[in-house]
């Protein structure tokens, strides 16, 4: 049997393909899915989409061949980035931006005149790549210079990306000549200023171009037919589309070690006119606490053990069976209640805050962070959200949280929660790359809302 398409989302533990057909139709067919656990432990990522590829053909009965095959990853670490502008509200706030909405893992964070302290860091960290910005355009020149200076010697084969003052770019090509180094506009062009997005798809291509060259993934390029993205850059540009549908809308996506979530929306005119600091349209947060696996114990202690031994009659033993997989009702549940949380906690920590500042004519109201007051439809996104029977309870949880926090810009008026019932967001979103409109009809088949 020949398919479509295939896609491969390669998570850090488990792989799972789908296979589609139809998919020039106006409702494409979501024929199969297979998962397997990733084997890059094994020194070949391609062992394990093998096994998931045999999961699909049990379960439709026969061989398949496909005409395309995409696919995503945040496996090999995803995209490990370390991250260096000049003032922390401005331009690091601008980069880091720019690679978390791309999905990058954050892992350094510098600003100002680098030492040799960082330096020291970097090389312990050995990130993917290294994001270099600082000052507005024709505005401060010293430091990205000085910085530029110090990345030059540093001993890692890392690209660097540099999205700073444009007035600096031949001095920067010249001092970092020796350096696979990709140039990009300013995050940060002028004050106040947001340009996000052209960063964001550099970062894309150099994660694409190298993450080929990752231990175990080097493979990969027999199957594919175009480039990888990261899973989180995947959701993120499946966020967006929905935005396209539904305008002001929130991704949350709960997985076993983190809880990520995306935002695309300007927020509220009013809100906005108090705003102290500039916001970007589509926002990625990342709740690296929070996940129902690997993370079950710390969002244990966010909760408080009092509390859910209060829930919980056998809290210890159901504490001591917490897997990916829930094994019985009571599990089940329980995983329900941790995941209940990381959803309200990961939106609250997304969500800007309103506060009061007092200046020489008298207290004045500002805005501070993301604005989500305008926020209408939330959809879920991970094996939680998407496959726990309890799926309804966690999504409309959020309902309401801003009577109890009212200094919080969270969602005031939710007209509908639906979810990703195939978990196929992450496949939705590098389809897009290929074909936004076949993207967007296996969207709208996949949705599925509640009524609230």
């Amino acid at each position: 049997m020949k398919v479509d398409l295939l896609t491969a989302e390669i998570g850090s533990t488990t792989t799972i393909v789908t296979a589609f057909d139809k998919i020039d139709s106006k409702k494409p067919v979501i024929l199969a899915q297979g998962e397997h656990y990733t084997t890059i432990d094994e020194g070949d990522i391609t062992i394990g989409i093998e096994k998931a590829l045999k999961h699909i053909e049990e379960k439709l009965g026969e061989k398949i061949t496909w005409n395309k095959f995409l696919a995503t990853s945040s496996a090999a670490g995803g995209l490990k980035m370390t991250v260096h502008g000049l003032v922390y509200d401005m331009t690091v706030k601008a980069s880091r931006e720019a690679a978390l909405g791309a999905g990058g893992v954050i892992k350094y964070v510098t600003a100002g005149k680098m030492r040799h302290s960082h330096i020291k860091k970097i090389l312990e960290i050995k990130p993917n790549l290294i994001f270099l910005a600082g000052g507005v355009n024709y505005g401060e020149e010293e430091t990205v210079l000085y910085n530029a200076e110090l990345l030059r010697d540093i001993p890692l084969d890392a690209p660097i990306i540099y999205a700073g003052n444009i007035a600096v770019i031949d001095e920067i090509k010249e001092i970092l000549s020796n350096k696979k180094l990709y140039i990009t506009e300013n995050v940060y062009p002028k004050v106040d200023q947001l340009n996000v997005e052209p960063a964001r798809k550099v970062i894309q291509e150099v994660f694409a171009e190298h993450i080929i060259h990752a231990p175990g993934m080097e493979k990969i390029e027999e199957y594919v037919d175009e480039k990888i993205i990261p899973t989180p850059a995947a959701v993120m540009r499946t966020t967006q589309l929905l935005s396209e549908l539904y305008e002001d809308v929130l991704t949350v996506d709960i997985g076993g070690a983190t809880t990520d979530v995306d935002s695309v929306t300007e927020g509220d005119p009013e809100i906005q006119s108090i705003m102290i600091a500039p916001e970007p349209t589509a926002k990625r947060t990342v709740e690296g606490d929070m996940g129902v696996f690997v993370n079950a114990h710390t969002v244990i202690d966010l909760i408080g053990k009092h509390v859910l031994e209060g829930k919980f009659e056998k809290f210890d033993k159901l504490v001591k069976e917490i897997s990916p997989y829930p094994k019985s009702e009571e599990n089940e549940k329980f995983m329900a209640e941790l995941a209940k949380y990381c959803f309200v906690e990961g939106i609250r920590r997304h969500a800007g805050k309103k506060k009061h500042i007092y200046t020489p004519l008298g207290r004045k109201n500002i805005a501070q962070g993301k604005d989500l007051t305008a926020i209408k439809h939330i959809f879920g996104t991970g094996g939680v959200l998407t496959r726990s029977k309890y799926n309804k309870n966690i999504l409309t949880s959020i309902i309401g949280k801003y009577k109890k926090h009212p200094n919080e810009l969270l969602p005031k008026n939710i007209k509908k929660i639906g979810y990703d019932r195939n978990y196929i967001f992450a496949p939705i979103g590098v389809i897009s790359t290929i074909d936004k409109d076949i993207a967007i009809n296996i969207l709208k088949e996949d949705l599925k809302f509640f009524d609230i």
